[in-house]
């Protein structure tokens, strides 16, 4: 079995997602991002839904049929993502810069 790791995330598309959608993302916006028993699971999913929101708030359902061939690509990408670490890195690093703001 190969190993599938990619800049220290599970792989590939987890790394390029948490790059290209959450650098400086507003954690403090998602819902229970406060909440002294974060539920990493419940900001994994609003994570994915903000980031395939920014991915195919454009597409238009009538647009030429090579575009849903395109989309399908972007789904299947999507698919790889490793949702629940994304949000956990968030969270942690959210967490780490409120700690440094209150000391």
């Amino acid at each position: 079995m190969s190993d599938k790791t990619y800049n220290g995330w599970s792989n590939y598309a987890t790394w390029r997602i948490n790059l290209e959608i959450f650098d400086d993302f507003p954690v403090g916006d998602l819902d229970g991002a406060d909440d002294a028993e974060v539920d990493i699971y419940a900001i994994s999913k609003q994570v994915q839904d903000y980031a395939e929101n920014c991915i195919f708030s454009g597409h238009d359902s009538n647009a030429p049929k090579y575009c849903n061939f395109i989309e399908d690509y972007a789904r299947a990408f999507l698919s790889d993502v490793n949702w629940y670490e994304i949000a956990k890195h968030l969270v942690n690093d959210y967490i780490a810069e409120n700690q440094d703001e209150t000391n």
